[in-house]
């Protein structure tokens, strides 16, 4: 059996007969959080599991730019903290079609109620960089999720990663490796020295 397959069976014992829950899939730009998020999605019993990317509270551009903020895109301060918390805490409560918002990386945009929580999902799956940071208002994350997990790369294999993934949304080898310098690793730097113990950690 994988490893995230005991993952997978471990998430589902530790549910027991919850109605409702929510697990945290943490870790710094380019560790893998979306592809194992994607993996416990399909391990887990169909239609009981869905995923919900803390991307999709990106800020717009134009609000990044009015706030000086645009060269720093990725960011905790570049983020809807207050209407993600929001969200997490009607996940919680069990309200029913409960509309999500996803973050279409090739037109940089957050795409609004592109996913909707049926009232009968158990498994929330909630991935993003920063819900392990130990910092406020982030911390105030914590009672929200039941599990926590922490996916940990080695930092050149996260710049590694991090290059092919801005070569495939078509910047050149100067402008990624600029923009990883400038930004990604400060944010890789920070996931890493500010985060709170996790249940579980992977890599």
């Amino acid at each position: 059996m994988s490893d995230l397959a005991h993952i997978t069976a471990a998430i589902f014992k530790r549910a027991g007969k919850a109605k409702r829950f929510v697990v945290a899939i943490a870790g710094p730009p380019g560790a893998g959080k979306s592809t194992i998020s994607g993996r416990l999605h399909e391990l887990l019993p169909e239609g009981t599991s869905e995923v919900v990317p803390m991307d999709g509270f990106h800020f717009d551009d134009i609000i990044l730019n009015r706030r000086g903020l645009r060269a720093r895109k990725g960011a905790p301060e570049t983020f809807d903290f207050a209407g993600f918390e929001t969200l997490l805490k009607r996940i919680r409560s069990g309200e029913p079609d409960i509309a999500i918002p996803v973050f279409d990386r090739n037109m940089e945009l957050s795409r609004a109620a592109a996913e909707v929580i049926d009232a009968d999902t158990k498994f929330i799956l909630v991935e993003g960089n920063y819900l392990l940071l130990d910092e406020e208002p982030w911390s105030r994350l914590a009672p929200l999720f039941d599990f926590t997990i922490f996916v940990d790369a080695p930092r050149n294999e996260l710049e590694r990663r991090l290059m092919e993934r801005w070569r495939g949304h078509g910047k050149s080898d100067e402008d990624a490796s600029a923009w990883i310098a400038s930004n990604d690793m400060p944010n890789i730097e920070r996931v890493l020295a500010r985060r709170r113990e996790a249940d579980l950690v992977l890599g």
